[in-house]
Order: C-alpha cells, then sequence, then structure tokens
C-alpha cells in the first residue's frame, strides 16, 4: 500500500492508498484544495474544520448535479433506443409489406405471361 503526502488549505496530510492510485489521489487533492482556496479567499479563513465542511457540501452539491445531468442523459439514451427499436419494427413491417407486393406483382406477370403463352 502506497502512502502519499497532499496539501490541502496549506496543511500537509499522509494518506494511504492503493499501489497505482498515487497520481489520482494527488489530482483529488488538487482538487480539493483549489475549492477551499477558493472558498477561503471568499468567505475568509473561518476554521479547518467548518472550511473543510464548506467544501464538502460544494462537492456534494457539483456530484448531485452531475448525477442529475446522467441520468438526463441515460434517460435521453433510453428514449433513443425506443425510438431505433420502434423504427426498426416499423422497417421490418415495410420490408414485408414491399415483399408481399412483389410478390402478387409476381404472381400476376407469371399469370399474364401463361395467358400470352397460350393465346
Amino acid at each position: 500500500m502506497a502512502e502519499v503526502t497532499v496539501s490541502i488549505n496549506g496543511r500537509s496530510y499522509n494518506v494511504a492508498c492503493d499501489d497505482g492510485q498515487e497520481e489520482r489521489l494527488m489530482q483529488l487533492a488538487r482538487y480539493v484544495d483549489g475549492n477551499a482556496s477558493d472558498l477561503a479567499s471568499s468567505v475568509g479563513q473561518v476554521g479547518d474544520a467548518r472550511l473543510m465542511l464548506m467544501v464538502s457540501l460544494m462537492i456534494a452539491d457539483e456530484l448531485f448535479e452531475a448525477r442529475g445531468r446522467l441520468k438526463k442523459l441515460d434517460d435521453e439514451v433510453d428514449s433513443v433506443r425506443d425510438a431505433r427499436t420502434a423504427a426498426l419494427e416499423r422497417t421490418l413491417e415495410a420490408e414485408g409489406a414491399v415483399a408481399d407486393i412483389l410478390d402478387r406483382a409476381a404472381q400476376r406477370l407469371d399469370r399474364m405471361a401463361q395467358r400470352i403463352e397460350t393465346a
């Protein structure tokens, strides 16, 4: 198990992570630190615990919005998939109808050809 030192709001923290996840953990810490810095510059230093609570709530809000957008996109994909399935069914029905029409036309042509031969 690896250990990474990250810095958030000017404080260093040693955090354990799975081997190979060090860069991802540092990336996440930079994201949290950026949010903490932005928030601290707008509200001032309100104490580490309160600042981390506010940052956590901001990030949770982003997550909920992203989940909402993902759900909407999933619904749109389902709708498009349903429309595609319906269009495919209509296409198959149309192909069947065209095949029936062509078959009847071929039968009529055969009958006409037989009449011409016997005439």
